[in-house]
């Protein structure tokens, strides 16, 4: 008889042949709190909002909504597959059910990478915020020096990983308990900071339409400036699948983690949209240049409106939600590693896949994706326009990771395959009718986003001098280079081991070539259902 962790149940981890060995603890508030988080409302756009103003003024603020509405269709369509398959490393398990195992390991892949990026760009957000809280920690040099802004950003990032690191790998429930206070202090912050600047208003929307001097000397004109700008907006509202990522440490996920991704993105939407809003309606001259300057921006915007005390209280919220953004990003590059080490499908999978026996968390994962986040990170310390550079690629990498779950998506509803045959429970989210237009503005979505993004422009990839132009097309080279040689390390070497470790292996496993039917599972062997793709 097998043991009851190993028996079907409606987590929908059967079906992909796993058994159940994560800590089942995450509540309906804290699988909402970890999409929030890893969106992050107060970290992206305090993070980058100096630069989208930089480069398109107050009309950038038009590209919220539009990034929203395309964001939109795809968390609509992850919703629907969040309601069928909650489980670790959803885009990689998603891509499984829907594509081929190089697609499936591509979009792992590429969505591992991204995280690992991401984590050390979002805990660098802390220096844009620490040294105006405090100029005590702004540790190297004074902050006027050329690489000071930059070397003193990956100081406290390495501190704020390290951090993370010991949290996470702590256990599940330590990191969601610490990621729902932080939660409710960032959403309380924001509901307090649009009230605060909207009280301070000192001219009205109409600003949102002004152009003037922006676009100037650019070859497609201030059109052009906004594609650049967009990414400020386009660097925020991503990463809601993470409620689905961990699906298998929650409570009822076929409907917990459909809610949580569209309550997420939802949330994020309006009060980012309200705090770009007000913040630009009531800054005191938005021609002083600090608010398009780096150590200036929206942070520099709140202290000169709401002064002393009170300026400084929201720039301690925004550390929070810095914080608890970083431990969002951490646990969801965790368990993307997690999820392919499970299936024999990385270097060292065994130990990568380990789950302490203890506290039921990969903690072997947990640091190495620490040290990981922290190499690139040393690696571009006299950069100074590191912000924008590791932002960019890593959103690129998201993006491409995201259409290669949307657009297998597609492919399977033009076929008549989708929904995929499930284990005979109800899904927990449906399209219904409305899924195929979704999902076509999806992938049109997706794929005008990635072509904008991985765009070789200087502004974004050369921004300071030495103007070099592998340093221009760098994002195009990085993308190219781990998508085209990750493909290659699955086709010649990896797909030949792929195969859900013994310790992980459910006693009833599902063959992938019989629509998720149950069949047994070897009891000894170390690789339970190897196959090639």
């Amino acid at each position: 008889m097998a043991e009851p962790s190993k028996s079907i149940d409606s987590s929908g981890m059967d079906e992909f042949g796993y058994a159940q060995t994560l800590d089942r603890s995450i509540g309906k508030f804290a699988s909402f709190a970890a999409g929030v988080s890893y969106i992050s409302i107060l970290t992206g756009v305090f993070q980058l909002f100096y630069f989208g103003f930089s480069m398109a003024g107050p009309a950038y603020a038009w590209s919220w909504p539009l990034v929203f509405a395309g964001q939109l269709m795809v968390a609509l369509c992850f919703a629907e597959l969040a309601g069928r398959y909650p489980v670790a490393g959803s885009v990689y398990n998603w891509a499984k059910r829907l594509a081929s195992g190089t697609s499936a390991w591509l979009a792992g892949w590429l969505l591992m990478l991204s995280s690992i990026v991401a984590l050390g760009s979002v805990a660098l957000a802390l220096q844009l915020t620490l040294p105006q809280l405090w100029s005590g920690f702004q540790f190297v040099g004074d902050g006027t020096g050329p690489y000071d802004f930059a070397m003193n950003g990956v100081v406290l990032a390495s501190i704020m990983i390290t951090i993370s690191t010991l949290i996470n790998a702590f256990g599940v429930k330590l990191m969601t308990r610490i990621n729902s206070i932080g939660v409710f202090v960032e959403l309380s912050a924001a509901v307090l900071l649009i009230l605060a600047l909207g009280w301070h208003v000192v001219r009205g929307p109409e600003v949102l339409f002004d152009t003037a001097g922006f676009g100037e000397g650019h070859d497609l004109g201030f059109f052009g400036v906004f594609l650049i700008g967009a990414m400020a907006s386009g660097y925020v509202m991503y990463g809601f699948d993470t409620a689905s990522s961990l699906g298998e440490e929650t409570k009822d996920p076929k409907r917990t983690a459909p809610k949580a991704i569209l309550r997420a993105i939802t949330a994020s939407f309006v009060l980012g949209g309200l705090i770009l809003l007000f913040g630009i309606l009531a800054a005191p001259d938005l021609a002083d240049p600090k608010v398009g300057s780096a150590d200036g921006g929206l942070q520099y915007i709140v202290l000169s409106v709401l002064g002393g005390p009170f300026g400084k209280a929201f720039l301690a919220c925004i550390v929070v939600a810095v914080m608890v953004c970083t431990l969002a990003v951490h646990a969801a590059a965790i368990r993307m590693m997690f999820a392919m080490a499970r299936d024999n499908n990385l270097p060292f999978s065994r130990q990568l896949s380990k789950v302490d026996p203890v506290r039921r968390t990969p903690t072997v994962a947990a640091i190495v994706i620490g040290i990981l986040a922290v190499m690139p990170l040393l690696i571009n310390v006299t950069q100074p326009a590191i912000f924008t550079i590791m932002s960019s690629i890593s959103i690129v990498l998201i993006y491409l990771s995201y259409l290669l779950v949307t657009v297998p998506m597609l492919r399977n509803r033009l076929l008549k395959k989708w929904p995929l045959p499930a284990d005979g429970s109800e899904p927990g989210f449906s399209l219904g009718k409305w899924g195929l237009p979704v999902n076509i503005l999806a992938v049109l979505w997706g794929g005008a986003m990635t072509l904008n993004l991985v765009w070789p422009r200087q502004e974004i990839y050369n921004s300071v001098p030495p103007f070099e132009w592998y340093l221009q097309w760098g994002g195009v080279i990085f993308v190219a280079a781990v998508t085209v040689g990750g493909a290659l390390l699955y086709r010649l070497k990896i797909r030949h081991q792929t195969g859900v470790l013994a310790e992980h292996a459910a006693a009833v496993a599902a063959h992938p070539s019989s629509g998720g039917a149950p069949q047994a599972a070897p009891a000894e062997p170390d690789v339970v259902d190897a196959k090639v793709s």
